[in-house]
């Protein structure tokens, strides 16, 4: 088979990380080799660059550092950690990538559009996800279940317009998109969620085995 990038995206508390895990047990039960990874971070320099992003006390980061910063990670990931996994034909589950910046940075953070595709252009060289799986619920649940998780950082701690104007900016990236995002409701239980998940995967991985 050849490699496939999947992605996961979604507002904080979409359950990113917990239906990862369980599409990557679904996955090697099928004897199809499977890495997960996430942004920012997955890699010694990346997970430097996550502790200034998300860290609390950084009130005075600014918007274009920040965006910049992001890209910074996400160009370093693809190049050590993402584009290996492909060129070794395996499956590549990544919590984040390019679309979160779009969302986050572009519609949350009011960063113009030509900016941000040219830095996802300089940033991923033309490594693109096969899919994105949009894990969408209202913004007050997300924050809700994330606060249950512990202590909020600093993207967590934006206001509730900031988050939805990012679920907006996600569903934006969707409607232009349909092809390759496809969005799940997150509110039902994991199990359900994985099985909708299941439905979009299963006819990716099979076009390539």
């Amino acid at each position: 088979m050849n490699g496939l990038l999947i992605t996961f995206e979604g507002i904080e508390g979409s359950g990113k990380s917990t239906q990862i895990e369980l599409l990557r047990t679904r996955l090697e039960s099928l004897n199809l080799p499977t890495t997960i990874t996430r942004q920012p971070g997955g890699t010694r320099i990346g997970e430097s660059i996550r502790k200034i992003v998300l860290n609390p006390k950084n009130t005075a980061l600014d918007s274009r550092a920040e965006v910049l910063l992001y890209a910074a990670d996400r160009a370093q990931h693809t190049a050590e950690i993402v584009q290996r996994e492909l060129e070794a034909d395996r499956i590549c589950l990544c919590d984040r990538f390019a679309d979160s910046t779009t969302a986050y940075q572009g519609a949350g953070r009011a960063i113009d559009d030509a900016d941000i595709h040219w830095l996802h252009r300089f940033a991923l060289q033309g490594c693109m996800p096969d899919l994105t799986l949009l894990l969408d619920l209202p913004e007050k649940d997300g924050l809700a279940r994330a606060a249950k998780a512990g202590e909020p950082d600093r993207i967590e701690r934006e206001a509730l317009e900031f988050h939805a104007r990012v679920r907006q900016g996600f569903l934006g990236i969707a409607e232009q998109e349909p092809e390759r995002v496809k969005v799940i409701d997150a509110l039902p239980s994991a199990e359900t969620v994985a099985q909708s998940i299941w439905s979009h995967v299963s006819p990716v991985v099979e076009r390539v085995r």
